[in-house]
């Protein structure tokens, strides 16, 4: 979920005022507008077009997956930030219209009560578990990273039972958690402001010891360095990880959530250290980025999935349809979550292309 909102700094030394990064944003705009690879290009054929999109209206960091039932389960980021849903379908378009159900809520006080942002559903060791990231109603700033875990084969049944905290080793903001398995180890990937650093949030890594707990060294993998990361917020975020052609891939979100928020991609050799920084190759252009020709804006916060043929590669994301945003972004609920295929190019990497066009008009 991205966070279009100052972290105050009382809470993280060194990060400028909401103000001025806003007005730094708009003198950065134009820098972007130059990147490589932004938005302005002809837009490739588009390998989506069969799937309705927008393909969920108002819900954003949207999370699919394909079960072993052969359906598709979906969680995302409800504009009231106020519960966890959950739909699923025997195919991607069938989520469109699939009944919603509230498998969680906030509490009233305390923890897990403000800002529930970003949950993914995990299946893991027989067991569902749901990762969110969530703030108390006395602090919305201090975000953290809960864990839900329910045993029942069925995950609209059973017990959603709250695992806590996953503790990291800061007591700083932190969100954005995803979690895979690779070469008989569990890793997190999460965002997280590291004190003393100047940006909002940078990529971490670690093993699990369980589901809910890290264990060994917390690595950091990127922080916001080009200038595409860098406007309006100082961010990394929304880490998602792809496994093929013997490398794994991590993409991710930077910038600000206004038409400026974009993909970028980090590589790794699949048999390498995962926890060794110099393991991974940074791209130093954003692999996704806004389209005025397709008229999408600010794609980001993705995940990945497969189409129904199980083979092709699809990828899950949000964005909006028009550029100019009136206030405050997080107070903008048309995020809408999109799907389309992708390829891959000849050197082994994904090609996602531009975001496509709406297949569904008049939507927003």
């Amino acid at each position: 979920m991205s966070r279009d909102h100052d972290l105050p700094g009382a809470h993280l030394p060194g990060v400028p005022s909401r103000r001025l990064m806003l007005k730094g944003a708009a003198l950065a705009a134009g820098a972007l507008s130059a990147t490589p690879g932004l938005a302005q290009a002809a837009p490739v054929p588009p390998r989506g077009a069969r799937y309705t999109n927008p393909l969920v209206l108002q819900r954003a960091d949207p999370h699919i997956s394909r079960h072993t039932d052969g359906r598709y389960y979906f969680t995302a980021t409800v504009p009231e930030y106020d519960r966890v849903v959950l739909r699923r379908a025997h195919t991607l378009n069938g989520l469109s219209t699939a009944t919603e159900s509230v498998i969680w809520r906030a509490h009233t006080t305390g923890p897990m009560s403000a800002h529930i942002w970003a949950p993914e559903l995990h299946r893991i060791g027989g067991k569902w578990y749901v990762y969110f990231a969530s703030a108390p109603a006395e602090d919305v700033w201090a975000i953290r990273i809960w864990v839900l875990e329910n045993a029942h084969p069925d995950p609209f049944r059973g017990t959603w039972v709250e695992r806590g905290r996953i503790r990291t080793a800061w007591e700083t903001f932190s969100l954005d958690a995803t979690t895979f398995a690779h070469r008989g180890s569990r890793y997190l990937v999460w965002a997280q402001h590291e004190p003393g650093m100047d940006n909002n949030t940078a990529l971490w890594i670690s093993k699990m010891a369980d589901p809910w707990t890290l264990t060994g060294p917390q690595v950091r993998l990127s922080t916001p360095e080009y200038d595409w990361e860098c406007v309006g917020y100082r961010v990394n975020e929304g880490p998602s990880v792809l496994k093929r052609n013997g490398r794994v891939f991590l993409t991710y979100s930077a910038s600000a959530t206004d038409w400026h928020y974009c993909m970028g991609l980090l590589t790794a050799d699949a048999g390498g250290d995962l926890l060794d920084a110099r393991s991974w190759a940074k791209s130093p252009v954003p692999v996704f980025t806004s389209n005025d020709t397709t008229r999408q804006y600010g794609p980001g916060h993705n995940c990945f999935t497969v189409a129904e043929d199980g083979r092709s590669d699809v990828l899950v994301y949000h964005a909006r349809q028009y550029r100019e945003i009136t206030g405050d972004p997080l107070d903008d609920p048309n995020r809408h979550t999109r799907v389309q295929k992708f390829g891959w190019k000849p050197d082994g990497t994904p090609d996602f292309g531009v975001p496509v066009a709406d297949t569904v008009k008049g939507s927003a």
